[in-house]
């Protein structure tokens, strides 16, 4: 313990593992749960969605979404996302984390319920609606970035602060899970009730006209577990760390520390009004002293993120379409519109459930023990081999005889993204920064993702069609390289307290300045 640091922060660093722990990875990572589930669903029902509104008599497949369309209606949530990364995580450091974590959920629940809305039935209105809800809610979810993360770091003690952290996260790999399953439970009772041939058989019979209330219901159900948790959000304290260190409220910071860990802890205000009067840490995101600290941390953090992204969402959103050139979903006109979305959800409850999911939770089990660094260099040097193991003999991949093959690899690029990056990427930033401006920082790391999302979504869409997956593929694996080599400006926080990363704790020794350069 630095000679300096508060009371109520030493508490929490040493603090043993206790319920409220638990329960506060639950209340934020249903947040997380909601969050992945809204995200990823729109690529289960963007196939059904041609077909409904973009169908073209006589043609002898499915409608499709036009390339802009698909682009819009996949990306449009990250736009959202992005800016709401960056407002939220600034309003997270200037009001307090849990004044604006309750509003986040509540434009998350709004926005999933309107996604499924249309104001008129023209293919324009529709996918207008869609898309104007769906970057509001995406606005919502970049908000619960960066609050969840400091949230969970700031009431973590040190010894596993990185499992908590990460375990939150996890809890994205169960949004995917149950966005599968619950859409292949939505297209199995559809097409139970109202069964219709193939396109081939029958274009038009092919499209039940119900089939317009599966897209809404899947989308629309996303409100539900958001809604299940604001209660416990409103209940939950404010963190000591923003209370004593931020607000500079030392009785209020004990109070509520005292009784989430049903100890008595010290007060101490003179503390707090001495690093007042000596304006320790005092310095601005953009002042010479941030720079100088924290500018090489942040780039390493914004730029593994970015890289990172690209990556990942461009596997994640499109795996239908990889999917389907190799020949593991039928082609389009020997199914119908349900029987499509049925196949496109098993196999990527499939994915989700054999490698995105076991992924995070060895992210949990090993983080505080090998190391954050450690993790994410070894993520992206198996996703760099992975991927260019798919890239280079591709052909080979598309025989019907090694089809399950490719299908094992590409899972391992997901293991090993999620065993990986994907989860420290979002653990590390809400360590190393200091308190009052952690939630900026951590917002600010999460919005360089999602444009390296962006990127993917966009991208993806059109390097597909234009250069082939082959090329796509060996691109992702060219990013992959590059989100090794910009790992090595991100320090080690394992084991360390969150003042001992930030240099707050004890400033005048130059101990914990030193410390978190050295990392």
């Amino acid at each position: 313990m630095a000679k300096d640091q508060l009371g109520v922060l030493n508490a929490l660093d040493v603090a043993k593992t206790q319920w409220f722990h638990f329960t506060a990875i639950v209340i934020a990572g249903m947040g997380f749960f909601t969050d992945a589930y809204d995200l990823f669903c729109i690529s289960l029902v963007t196939k059904l969605l041609g077909r409904i509104y973009y169908q073209q008599h006589g043609s002898a497949d499915p409608g499709s979404l036009p390339s802009n369309v698909s682009a819009a209606v996949n990306g449009v949530a990250f736009c959202g996302t992005l800016s709401g990364q960056l407002f939220f995580g600034w309003l997270g450091d200037k009001l307090g984390r849990k004044r604006v974590y309750g509003m986040v959920l509540m434009v998350m629940v709004l926005c999933s319920i309107a996604s499924g809305l249309s104001f008129g039935k023209q293919p324009k209105a529709v996918i207008s609606t869609l898309c104007f809800f769906r970057f509001w809610l995406g606005f919502g979810i970049g908000g619960d970035y960066p609050l969840s993360a400091t949230i969970m770091s700031e009431y973590a003690n040190k010894k596993t602060r990185g499992a908590f952290i990460a375990a939150v996260f996890a809890m994205q790999g169960f949004g995917i899970l149950a966005g599968g399953i619950f859409s292949i439970i939505v297209s199995s009772v559809f097409k139970e009730l109202y069964p219709a041939p193939s396109y081939a058989a029958d274009p038009a019979a092919s499209i039940v006209p119900q089939a317009d209330y599966a897209w809404r219901i899947i989308l629309m159900f996303g409100a539900i577990p958001a809604l299940l948790t604001y209660y416990w959000r409103a209940k939950m304290p404010e963190t000591a760390r923003y209370t004593a260190l931020v607000a500079k409220n030392a009785k209020r910071a004990a109070a509520d520390m005292s009784k989430v860990l049903q100890v008595e802890v010290e007060a101490e205000p003179e503390k707090i009004e001495e690093r007042s009067q000596q304006g320790r840490n005092d310095f601005g995101l953009f002042s010479k002293a941030f720079l100088s600290r924290h500018g090489l941390h942040l780039l390493g953090t914004t730029s593994t993120w970015f890289l990172l992204d690209i990556a990942f969402y461009s596997q994640n959103l499109f795996q239908k379409d990889i999917f389907s050139a190799i020949g593991w979903i039928p082609k389009a006109n020997t199914m119908s519109a349900m029987e499509e979305v049925f196949r496109i959800s098993r196999a990527q409850t499939l994915i989700a459930l054999c490698s995105t999911v076991p992924g995070y939770w060895f992210t949990v089990a090993f983080i505080d023990r090998i190391g954050r660094f450690t993790i994410q260099l070894m993520g992206f040097f198996f996703m760099t081999v992975f991927m260019f193991a798919l890239a280079i003999p591709y052909h080979h991949w598309t025989l019907k005889a090694n089809r399950v093959g490719f299908v094992v690899m590409y899972s391992l690029t997901f293991f090993f993204s999620n065993f990986g990056p994907n989860a420290t990427t979002f653990v590390v930033p809400a360590e190393i920064f200091p308190a009052r401006l952690r939630s900026t920082c951590h917002g600010i790391s999460a919005a360089a993702g999602k444009a390296g999302a962006m990127v993917g979504a966009f991208g993806f869409q059109y390097a597909e069609k234009g250069i082939g997956v082959k090329n796509t593929l060996l691109i992702l694996g060219v990013v992959n390289f590059l989100g090794l080599l910009f790992t090595f400006l991100v320090p080690e926080s394992k084991g360390k307290s969150l003042e001992e990363m930030s240099g707050e704790g004890d400033e005048e020794t130059g101990t914990a300045t030193q410390s978190s350069q050295q990392a």
